[in-house]
């Protein structure tokens, strides 16, 4: 209804409407003809809202300011609207603690922000035969976190690199 341009006045072709006044009440079912001449004397339009219907349902209303208010409405929702920022936070399986609590903090500042966090170890070399030691360093900031998250993926190997990805919620188990 928002997007497309509602038929209005002499644009209506259907025999007969289901009429509902400028108060909200409902009219009952009349000849389209009427119902036009109905809104002329109150001086606004005669709008279909609901062409899907079987008779369409028809409004008396001021076209101008009810396509004002939709598109307020449409305004308003969008402003409303979060957008979700994914950070990343990079790091090695040979970290220390003292980094690693750091690097936690961090991502705890994030997910209190409403970001998203991607969580990734790089692998150099031979540390690609030991990828377990960066699964332990990613259980280890989940078990550091005490932020209410949500581990929306798994850690999970791409490549050189392991990664998971936290966002921002009550904690589901």
């Amino acid at each position: 209804m928002a997007k497309q341009d509602l038929r209005t006045n002499e644009a209506i072709k259907v025999r007969e409407v289901r009429l509902v006044g400028s108060d909200g009440q409902q009219l009952g079912i009349v000849p389209t003809i009427e119902a036009l001449k109905m809104a002329r004397d109150q001086g606004i339009d005669l709008v279909e809202v609901a062409p899907q219907a079987k008779p369409p349902v028809c409004k008396i209303l001021d076209y101008g300011k009810f396509k004002f208010e939709q598109e307020k409405n449409a305004r308003d929702s969008r402003k409303k609207q979060k957008l979700l920022k994914l950070k990343e936070v990079r790091m090695q399986p040979k970290i220390e603690i003292h980094d690693l609590e750091f690097k936690t903090r961090q991502i705890k500042e994030f997910l209190e922000h409403g970001s998203k966090v991607k969580v990734t170890i790089r692998f150099r070399g031979r540390e690609l035969a030991h990828t377990d030691r960066g699964k332990l360093v990613l259980d280890r900031i989940l078990e550091l976190l005490d932020t209410p998250h949500v581990v929306d993926r798994r850690p999970m190997m791409e490549g050189r690199f392991m990664s998971m990805i936290l966002s921002p919620g009550s904690r589901a188990k």
